[in-house]
């Protein structure tokens, strides 16, 4: 099927959560968009669609700032209806020494500090949303073949066979973005030699609404709370995520279930007693990755397709949504003053607002994997002595923790 040209002022290709929510918050604009995806949305393929104790092995640690685009576009009454985890306190220390930081949502006068919600259950709230925006056509599946630009539009083909045009088109196709491959986007990017490995757990004692990271010399290991419905007072599910060098990450995917419980309660010193159950087990590669610029003639990129980040912090998603928000927030304005979606002003106002910010948390992120990386004594030494520190320093540590959770930022953003 080939369409005429100008078929949609703006065209989104990738309909993960990123690209979702930015179809949302594109929904009150007079423009005609399209929202392009490589499967199409099922519901009734979701884990805990039919057994309440089944987790996705995905989870996403929300923000407050998160979770406040997701209520403007109304997918959080659904998250919400459905199960998450808010979580009040974090706790990180390191394996090597006594250095240790507690971050607590009392001590910033928040409700909490995010919350853990599974990928799936995001994405149902997500599609629920979209059936509400009537400006939207929904194209799934379909993968994206070739672009071309030029000065009006871009053409798009798929390898359905179709073809139409695009006036915007945003890239929110992921880490490995089809689209910013076409374009030939210029990146920096480099291997962290790690592999994340994701599962879900019941232990032992009550995670008590707390998150805990501990920084082994090997890589981060992280346990996220989870609640098995709305109202869950056991609190003994957690969503781990260990990030492991390849040959010890292959290992622990291998290992009998009895052996790996006992590896990941050793490892995380038996904070939560015994680990009893332990699911399937996943793992991915990790890989930092950051587009030069966001924007090229009528192209721009957001979330992973922008940025990919070390998970350590949980802030992919986040600063993805944020760049979301951003783009969103310009393109109304833009169109307020009489200007064009693709108007190299408007998008020149997006990139310098999130590509400062993005490339801050990436720097921070990759500061602490190779500080924690760092077997030399002195080294050591040093980053216990500053945990400890700063977490005997309140106003450091509520900055830090405001920072990461997207409290700080710029009104408008």
């Amino acid at each position: 099927m080939k369409t005429d040209a100008a078929d949609f002022d703006i065209v989104i290709v990738g309909g993960g959560m990123v690209g979702a929510s930015m179809a949302c918050l594109l929904g009150s604009l007079d423009l005609r968009i399209a929202l392009i995806d490589r499967t199409q949305y099922d519901s009734t393929q979701l884990p805990f669609a039919q057994d309440s104790l089944k987790f996705d092995a995905r989870v996403s640690a929300l923000t407050p700032a998160s979770q406040k685009i997701f209520s403007e576009i109304g997918a959080w009454e659904a998250i919400n209806a459905m199960r998450c985890c808010p979580y009040q306190d974090i706790e990180v220390w390191d394996a090597d020494g006594t250095g240790r930081i507690h971050f607590s949502a009392a001590e910033i006068n928040q409700q909490s500090l995010g919350t853990i919600v599974e990928n799936s259950i995001i994405n149902t709230a997500l599609y629920a949303a979209l059936e509400k925006v009537s400006n939207l056509k929904l194209m799934a599946p379909a993968t994206i073949k070739d672009l071309s630009v030029n000065n009006a539009s871009t053409i798009l083909e798929t390898e359905e066979g179709q073809q139409f045009a695009a006036g915007l088109v945003i890239a929110a196709d992921g880490a490995n973005s089809r689209i910013r491959e076409l374009a030939g986007f210029k990146t920096r990017e480099w291997d962290y030699n790690h592999l994340a490995l994701v599962t879900t757990v019941r232990t032992e004692l009550p995670h008590k609404q707390t998150a805990l990271q501990r920084f082994i010399d090997t890589g981060p290991l992280a346990f996220l709370p989870l609640a098995s419905k709305r109202e869950d007072d056991d609190q003994d599910y957690c969503s781990i995520v260990w990030s492991d060098v390849p040959d010890r990450a292959q290992q622990l995917l291998e290992m009998p279930d009895d052996q790996f419980r006992h590896e990941l309660a050793t490892n995380i010193e038996n904070k939560l007693g015994t680990i009893e159950w332990v699911d399937k087990r996943y793992s991915f590669p990790l890989r930092q990755r950051h587009a030069l610029d966001y924007v090229q003639d009528n192209i721009v990129l957001i979330g992973d397709a922008a940025h990919t980040i070390h998970p350590l912090a949980g802030q992919g998603v986040n600063l993805g949504l944020l760049d979301a928000a951003a783009l969103a927030a310009e393109l109304v304005r833009g169109l307020e003053a009489g200007r064009s979606p693709a108007d190299p002003t408007v998008l020149g106002r997006y990139q310098r607002k999130r590509i400062g910010h993005n490339l801050g948390m990436m720097w921070l992120m990759e500061g602490f994997k190779h500080l924690f990386a760092e077997q030399a004594l002195p080294v050591r030494w040093l980053r216990n002595v500053g945990m400890s520190g700063v977490d005997n320093i309140s106003m450091i540590k509520n900055h830090l923790a405001r920072k990461a959770m997207g409290l700080d930022l710029p009104r408008n953003n």
